[in-house]
């Protein structure tokens, strides 16, 4: 049974940092390319950050490039989503999930059945 748990959400300021965690079960991770996507309150879902399944190359939404950084260790099962001089419009829950191998910004390579709970990440003074 596929798992993906995302962790490290919270309340910061403006111009503050966090890091998520997405720990990752039931699949062969390795072999996944991984991405970070975010909905926000009456808006659709949107992907953020994507990495290769090796880990070797990533992009990037324009909104975030320059602050964010995803990563992945394979020995882990887990994708990280470094967020710095965060702004409130980063305001959203963020999930993990698959992502397109070509590392293309769209959400259709999500797999429908994989989608965890989220960890909601509040930017606000």
């Amino acid at each position: 049974q596929v798992q993906l748990v995302e962790s490290g959400g919270g309340l910061v300021q403006p111009g503050g940092s966090l890091r998520l965690s997405c720990a990752a079960s039931g699949f062969t991770f390795s072999t996944y390319a991984m991405g970070w996507y975010r909905q926000a309150p009456g808006k659709e879902r949107e992907l953020v950050a994507v990495i290769t399944n090796m880990g070797g190359r990533r992009n990037y939404a324009d909104s975030v490039k320059g602050r964010f950084t995803i990563s992945k260790d394979n020995t882990k099962n887990t994708v990280y989503l470094q967020m710095n001089s965060l702004k409130s419009e980063d305001t959203a829950v963020y999930y993990c999930n698959a992502a397109c191998s070509g590392l293309q910004m769209i959400t259709t390579c999500a797999k429908e059945d994989y989608w965890g709970q989220g960890t909601q990440v509040t930017v606000s003074s």
